[in-house]
C-alpha cells in the first residue's frame, strides 16, 4: 500500500466521521426534514460517501467517531457545515446545540472556547455569513 493510499484512507475516515456528525445533528429531533435531507445529500457527495456508507451512517451515526482534521481551516469548515445543519430545518433545538458543542470539542476547540466558538458559529450562520467570513470570525473568537 502506498503512502497516498494511506492518506486517502485516513482522509476518507475523517470524511465518514464528519458525515456521521452531520447526521447526528439532523437526527436529534427524530425526524430528518426536507432541508436536512438536501444538506445530507449535498454533504455526502462532497465528502465522497458511498450509498452503502450513507445507509450505514444514517442508521447508526454514533458508531462512527469524529476524526478531526489536522488543518485548523478544515476544522473550521467542519464547524461551518455542522452549524448549517442546525438551521436546515429552520428550527434550532437545544439538543442540536449540545451536540454541536461536543463535536467542537472533538474538533479540538478548547474546553475554554468551545461554547464561545459555537455561539459565534450559530450567530454567523443565522446572519447568512459565507465560509470565508465565518472562518475569519471564528479565528477572532478563538484567539484566547
Amino acid at each position: 500500500m502506498s503512502i497516498s493510499d494511506l492518506y486517502s484512507s485516513g482522509k476518507h475516515k475523517q470524511e465518514i466521521g464528519h458525515f456521521a456528525s452531520i447526521v447526528k445533528i439532523a437526527k436529534v429531533d427524530g425526524i430528518i426534514s426536507e432541508g436536512e435531507q438536501e444538506l445530507l445529500d449535498r454533504a455526502s457527495k462532497k465528502l465522497n460517501i458511498s450509498e452503502e456508507e450513507y445507509t450505514l451512517i444514517l442508521k447508526s451515526p454514533e458508531k462512527f467517531p469524529v476524526n478531526s482534521p489536522v488543518s485548523y481551516d478544515e476544522r473550521i469548515e467542519r464547524l461551518y457545515l455542522l452549524t448549517k445543519m442546525i438551521f436546515a430545518d429552520e428550527e434550532v433545538a437545544k439538543e442540536e446545540v449540545g451536540i454541536l458543542r461536543k463535536i467542537a470539542l472533538a474538533l479540538n476547540f478548547s474546553d475554554k472556547n468551545a461554547e464561545k466558538v459555537c455561539d459565534e458559529a450559530i450567530h454567523l450562520i443565522l446572519n447568512d455569513n459565507d465560509l470565508d467570513d465565518f472562518t475569519i470570525a471564528i479565528k477572532n473568537v478563538n484567539l484566547n
